[in-house]
């Protein structure tokens, strides 16, 4: 059973996933308007990770015993100033997602709630991907610059990312519970 304390506080990082994912779609919705259908493809799927994640902690808090809280979902800013500033937002975003996620294990080892603790390291872990791709991107982004020509092939380049849920061999996740897609 998780205590009240972590109970909340997972239900605040599944609230803040379904923001996530929300932020995501309007910045996918940027670049296609754009004409960059490939970071809107890279965005989408982000997006995608993010609804993932948020489904996976919401069965996390139904399997530990406890009910998710449901809150508002704040509106995303819609205004962007390029494609640079697009993934400038993803990476303050997800470092800010990263002291969340760490505050969050940080409260399950005080817990000493060691179920928690494991099931929030895998997604600390994960943010160290997350940030070291965005902050790739976003130094091809700089030195690419005005040129269009580079920037097309870098849209072209983001396409290339699919969406892979990581969640899906996750035998409780297989055949009841929520279904994640």
């Amino acid at each position: 059973m998780l205590s009240e304390s972590l109970a909340k506080e997972l239900s605040n990082q599944f609230n803040k996933e379904m923001y996530s994912a929300y932020l995501y779609l309007s910045m996918s919705s940027y670049a296609e308007g754009e004409g960059l259908k490939g970071a809107a493809k890279w965005l989408y799927v982000q997006s995608q990770e993010e609804m993932a994640h948020a489904m996976h902690t919401y069965q996390y808090i139904l399997d530990r015993g406890a009910q998710p809280e449901f809150t508002a979902i704040e509106a995303p800013t819609a205004s962007f100033q390029s494609l640079t500033h697009v993934f400038e937002m993803v990476l303050a975003h997800e470092i800010a997602v990263t002291k969340r996620l760490n505050d969050v294990a940080t409260l399950a080892m005080k817990e000493n709630d060691h179920a928690c603790y494991q099931f929030m390291l895998w997604y600390v872990n994960e943010q160290v991907e997350e940030e070291a791709n965005i902050k790739d991107i976003l130094s091809k982004l700089k030195l690419i610059g005005d040129n269009k020509g580079l920037l097309l092939g870098l849209d072209s380049n983001l396409a290339g990312r699919a969406f892979i849920n990581p969640f899906l061999d996750d035998a409780k996740m297989q055949g009841g519970g929520a279904v994640i897609f």
